[in-house]
This record gives structure tokens, sequence and C-alpha cells, in this order.
């Protein structure tokens, strides 16, 4: 890997045999733009394209295109994305999971969301900034080869939350009637989906402007007919929450925050750079604050009263259903609530697109013939994937919710700590052209090697695994009480780590540097 200057340079003395360097266009544009003219694949994204699909894949898009103003929509496709019904579930894990009452669990959540809301928000303005998707960007400090890693993590953690979000909409939807059951809500839920993630980013977006409103009236429509059973319960007697409980409840909220990093860049990549770096953070974070901690609040204050309230235990069907909890909370108010019900679960697809969009972006990224397949095709792949898939983990909704969402908080802290340790610390927290040559995106000669990113990565999940806490794998320190706190460290040695290996690597090349120059002048 090659320190700024380094890489600065090198780009410099390969500009003439390198025609793509040589003009205006990124490294691959032209790959990105002639890669469909033959073939079905090609005809058939030409006749997308004349009805507005997207068809643009992971080339960076230039600042000239980057024109959209309309600001508001960097905070409701995060609102939307996360006031919703998976985003409550989580929330219930407090009481449903660790059996902590509703003012641990709350207490708990107004904690984490402040703080580790912070990240996405931080990722999000790279988007705008630099035109790139989230895995393309990562290859500025893990390199060509060594993005590979986490872009190959995040396909994988991309399909495994629609599988949660497709699980929790389906169970929405069977518990309007015993005709229904979970197979056909998310065969529903998981076609609107795809039909509003095929259409591409500005489809995505305009959807996510108001797929946040049922949910909104739902939630404030459960508050009101629930309020009387949440008061008289709110006293009643819980065992004392123990260290455990406490860690490894406040390192789901983490991880289910943290995995977002991965992809809030990819939904700003066609807005203009022209807004500071301090408004869209402010729109990111309020977004992702705000429907975070009212969602987690009500799913903990809802699932700590359900066993103490009959018709909600039987709905929670033993803490397995959120969606039959929210339809027994909605159930006086009768028609309207089961209107309500079925809307909260036709919007989950706000959770589902951008994560459908990101795997097949993150799809694209993993290697250059990926990225000769169009977006699309990735789409229908994930599809394919999804349903079957979702059928099944349906049966143990909460081992999987678990275990999907630790798993995926894992790897997204360490990444999360190598890109924020980069960004700060070697780029000089700047977006400037000297700081992101963006033209390289796609040369392994010219972006950095990785190798510090990949040694860091190593270290940092070796270093939490003493720390895990699951129900396949518990950790020898997590066995003393710990609880999970495996997310955690995984961030802070990943971020020192990353600050050692990339430090060093920069004076062994500075030092190169100058024993070259030192030859070259006795010659």
């Amino acid at each position: 890997m090659q320190s700024n200057t380094a890489e600065e340079k090198q780009a410099e003395s390969n500009s003439n045999s390198t025609p793509d360097l040589a003009s205006d266009k990124p490294v691959g544009a032209d790959l990105e733009v002639n890669r469909y003219h033959t073939g079905f694949l090609g005809r058939v994204t030409a006749l997308l394209s004349r009805y507005g699909i997207e068809t643009h894949g992971i080339a960076p898009v230039p600042a000239e295109e980057r024109l959209e103003t309309r600001w508001y929509q960097m905070f409701f496709v995060w609102f939307s994305a996360n006031m919703n019904i998976l985003t409550f579930s989580t929330g219930t894990v407090g009481p449903a999971f660790f059996a902590l009452g509703v003012r641990d669990s709350i207490t708990i959540i107004v904690i984490i969301d402040l703080v580790f809301c912070l990240l996405p928000a931080f990722f999000a303005v790279f988007g705008p900034k630099l035109g790139t998707r989230a895995m393309v960007q990562a290859r500025f400090s893990w390199g060509y080869f060594g993005a590979i890693i986490p872009t190959v993590l995040n396909v994988f953690s991309m399909q495994g939350f629609l599988i949660l979000n497709c699980i929790v909409g389906g169970q929405t939807l069977a518990s309007l009637s015993s005709h229904l059951d979970d197979t056909l809500g998310i065969v529903i839920i998981s076609i609107i989906s795809l039909a509003v993630t095929f259409c591409g980013y500005r489809i995505i977006h305009w959807y996510e402007s108001i797929a946040w409103i049922p949910n909104v009236i739902a939630f404030i429509t459960m508050l009101a007919v629930g309020y009387p059973q949440l008061r008289e319960n709110q006293s009643a007697p819980v065992s004392p929450a123990t260290p455990a409980e406490v860690i490894s409840f406040a390192s789901i909220l983490a991880s289910s925050i943290l995995s977002w990093c991965p992809m809030t860049p990819d939904y700003g990549v066609y807005h203009s750079p022209a807004a500071s770096s301090t408004r869209i953070f402010i729109y990111t974070y309020l977004a992702f604050f705000t429907a975070s901690v009212t969602a987690h609040t009500l799913g903990a204050a809802f699932a700590a009263t359900a066993p103490n309230v009959p018709a909600w235990n039987a709905g929670f069907d033993n803490s397995s259903s959120v969606g039959g909890l929210l339809y027994s909370v909605l159930l006086p108010a009768g028609a309207f609530g089961k209107l309500l019900t079925a809307l909260v679960a036709l919007s989950i697809p706000s959770a589902c697109a951008p994560t459908m969009y990101t795997f097949s972006t993150s799809f694209m990224a993993v290697a250059t013939w990926f990225a000769a397949v169009p977006r699309w095709v990735y789409i229908l792949i994930s599809e394919g994937i999804l349903i079957p898939v979702a059928i099944i983990g349906a049966k143990k909704f909460y081992t999987t919710f678990v275990d999907i969402l630790d798993i995926i908080g894992y790897w997204s802290s360490v990444f999360s700590a190598i890109i924020l340790t980069e960004h700060v610390l070697f780029r000089k927290a700047s977006f400037s052209e000297d700081q992101y040559p963006i033209a390289t995106w796609n040369s392994y000669i010219l972006l950095p090697n990785g190798i510090p990113a990949v040694v860091a990565f190593v270290c940092a999940c070796g270093a939490l695994v003493p720390f895990m806490s699951q129900a396949w794998y518990v950790g020898p320190v997590a066995k003393q009480g710990s609880g999970d706190v495996g997310v955690y460290v995984g961030f802070v040695v990943g971020a020192i780590t990353y600050a050692l290996a990339r430090g060093l690597e920069k004076m062994w090349y500075r030092k190169e540097g100058s024993v070259v120059a030192s030859d070259v002048s006795k010659v």
C-alpha cells in the first residue's frame, strides 16, 4: 500500500499509459457505459432504461451528474427505514429475550441510540461528497483486493436483514386472519420490496418519503389504546438486571445501528456535493435517532407489558410473533386497527428496499466481472434466495434475529473503525481530490494494497472472539458474566491496530522514497 503522496505520484507516472486516467471519466467508466451493448442482458437493460429504471452500476457518479438538491430525502430515507416494525422488534429483545424490565430497557435504548447513531450519519456524508458506493469507497483503505472481504460480508449481511424484515412483515400480515400464514405474508412483502428496489435510486427515495406515514399513525394509535395497560403495569416487579443482560442487549442495539454503516453512502451518490458535510450529517443523525429511539422504546414497553395483559400475550405467542403483538394492541381500534396493521406490514419494504439495493451494488463490487452484470439481475437473485430462507427462518424468529444481528454487528464495527480511522487520521478528514483520487477507484495498482486493513480486521476479529456470547458459542470472557462485548472490542481493537499498521506503512514508504531519491542523486 502506498501513502497518499505515493499514490498521487504513481497516478501521475502512469497517466500516459492508462487511457482512462487521461480522460475526465473515472477508471472503469467506459466499461460501465459499454458493458450492456450486446446480448440478451444488453437488450433488456436498454429496454428498462427507456422506462426510467436505473441502470448505472458502481462506477463513481461524476460531480456534474450529482445534481439532486432535495436534502429532505437524506432525512426521510433513513427515518422511514427505521420507523417500522423491525426496529420495534429490536426494542422487544430486551424484555422478551433478556428478561429486562421496561425502565432498564428504555435507559439502555436512549444511551445506545444517542451514541451509535453518530456512526451511520458520519458514513452518509461520503455519498454526496465522493459519489461512490460504500463498498467502492472502502477500497481507499482496504485496497482493491482487501475490499473483497467487507464486500462479500456485506452481501450476506444485507440478505440477512432482508430475511428478518420479511419474517416480521409476514408475521404481521398473518396476525390479521386465521386464513393467512407467515408464508403468504413473506411472499407478499418480498414482491413489494422487489418492485420498489428494481426501479432504483430515485424511486426508492420517493417511496421512503411517504412510507413512514402509516407507521407513525400506527405507533400513535398503539400508545392511545394501550396506555392504560402500560401505565398499570409499569411498576410490575421484575428480577434485577444482571450486567451480562444489560451489556448483551446494548450490543444488540449497537449492532442494529452499526449495520447501516456499510450502506448509508449508497443513498447520496446522486445528491449534490454542494451541501456542507455538517448539514448532511445532521439530517441523517436526526433521522436515525428520532426513528430508532421511538421504535425501540415502544417495542420495549409493549413487550415488557405483554406478559401481564392476556390478550397481548396471546398475540405475542410466547414472545415469538412481534406482528401478533402489534395486532393485539391495535385490536380495540376495530377495523381501523386492522387497517393499520395491514399498512404497517405493507410498509416493511421501507427497510427492505435500501437493503436489497445495497445487496445488488455490493455484489457488483466484489470483482470486475461481477460489475459487468446489470444491477437488476442481482435484485432477482436476492428475491430468489429471500423467500425460501425467510419461510424457514420464521419458525425460530428470535434465535434467527439475535444471531443475524450480532454477526453483522461484529464485522460492521471493525469495518466502521477502519474507515473512520483512515478518513480522520490519514485522509485529513477531507473529501478533496488530493485525499481521494476517485479516478483510481478500479485500479488495483493505484489503490492502496490494503494490508493494514486486512491485518487490523484479522486482529480485531480474533480479539473479539473471547468476548462473544451466542447461542452457538460463548467465549471464555463472556462465560465470566461480562455479556456480549464483542462489538465494542472489535471497534476499539480495529481502530488501534489499523492506526498503527497504516502509520508504520506510511513511515516505510517515506523511508523507501528517501533512499531511492538518495540513490538517484548519487547517479
